[in-house]
């Protein structure tokens, strides 16, 4: 970040200061985009009065500007040795270091200035990862769109994921959850069939693990092994009776399997543990529509649409909406969902059907 020219400190200062006029040429310079001649004047000003922090702070955002961070650094420092409170200085410091790899040096700077989200980035440059994230945190809750701030604080949770991947491997290398570990890594590179024997193995050493089922009943859906998958979504919910996402993976391989009733039942307990699931949704309309219950499958995929306006999901349910009201004869209302279907395809191309 790079703030304006210190116009407010060039007005503060005496009439008679012999810098003032070469202050004002370098403002000037600054606002046409002249960097070579805003840095020049601003060097007048400095030589003309040795004493002028505001000249050596000017000084130093127009090497900022330019990209020359180590003519920078010096001018700073000497606008903060002349004025330790003078505005912005202690920032535009801390930038100027960090820009050269200096993140350790420009850390108390930014500490000084209160600027959350440069101080949380210097701490991940510097190796402080856990101090990082809740400056990282809170300046992205001010500013949830800056791909500078969601990128650090993914690294830095990336940072501490891997420590303690680290340390369960090496300490805990034949434990359930090492055994997870290795399977997760194995499902990310596509080895199914690594991913599937690290993920038995780590059954096998802590039969009772939570997610292990799921997990696995994951990797056969992802291979469409739906009567595998069903086996593993079933025994999570004996497990974790109270997980929502189980339940709704359990009643979506048995709809894949063509079991609309009991994947109706498992469904509908996913949907009271977690009410309002956009996908959990889908499929019960799905499952609704195959069990000849329409009124029921309506309702489901409006719900949906209350909750979704353009994505894939929201097309699915224009689709499926479409198609039962062209069964029950009602064409208008049919063509309206097909044509919010096919304007929502256009948009966003999905191969999914309802």
């Amino acid at each position: 970040m790079i703030l304006a020219p210190a116009i407010l400190l060039f007005l503060a200062q005496a009439a008679s200061s012999p810098a003032a006029p070469h202050i004002h040429a370098g403002i000037v310079a600054d606002r046409e985009h002249r960097l070579d001649d805003a840095i020049a004047e601003f060097k007048k000003a400095t030589e003309s009065d040795p004493k002028s922090a505001p000249a050596f702070l000017d000084l130093g955002q127009a090497y900022l500007e330019k990209h020359d961070y180590a003519s920078a650094v010096p001018a700073f420092k000497r606008a903060l040795e002349l004025n330790s409170s003078i505005e912005g200085g202690h920032e535009l410091l801390g930038y100027a270091l960090l820009a050269q790899g200096y993140a350790d040096e420009s850390i108390p700077h930014f500490e000084k200035a209160h600027v959350e989200g440069a101080l949380g980035i210097a701490l991940v440059e510097a190796g402080r990862p856990s101090d990082a994230i809740p400056h990282l945190q809170s300046a992205i809750a001010k500013d949830p769109d800056d791909p500078d701030l969601l990128y650090y604080l993914g690294r830095a949770a990336g940072i501490l994921s891997k420590q303690a991947f680290d340390a369960l491997e090496d300490r805990f290398p034949d434990s359930a959850r090492a055994h997870q570990m290795m399977a997760e890594n194995y499902a990310v590179l596509r080895d199914e069939p690594n991913a599937e024997k690290e993920y038995q193995a780590a059954i096998q050493a802590k039969p009772d693990t939570l997610d292990l089922h799921m997990e696995l009943g994951q990797l056969y859906a992802r291979a469409q092994q739906w009567d595998k998958a069903e086996a593993e979504f079933r025994a999570e919910t004996q497990l974790q009776p109270g997980k929502a996402e189980a339940f709704y993976r359990l009643g979506d391989a048995l709809l894949q399997q063509g079991n609309a009733a009991d994947a109706l039942t498992a469904l509908e307990r996913s949907d009271k543990l977690r009410p309002g699931m956009p996908q959990t949704l889908f499929d019960l309309g799905k499952a609704s529509s195959l069990l000849n219950d329409p009124a029921a499958a309506e309702k489901y995929w409006l719900h949906i649409l209350s909750l979704e306006k353009d994505t894939a999901l929201a097309a699915q349910a224009h689709f499926g909406l479409a198609t039962i009201y062209r069964r029950q004869g009602k064409q208008a209302e049919a063509d309206r969902e097909m044509q919010e279907f096919q304007k929502l395809q256009s948009d966003r191309p999905s191969e999914a059907n309802p």
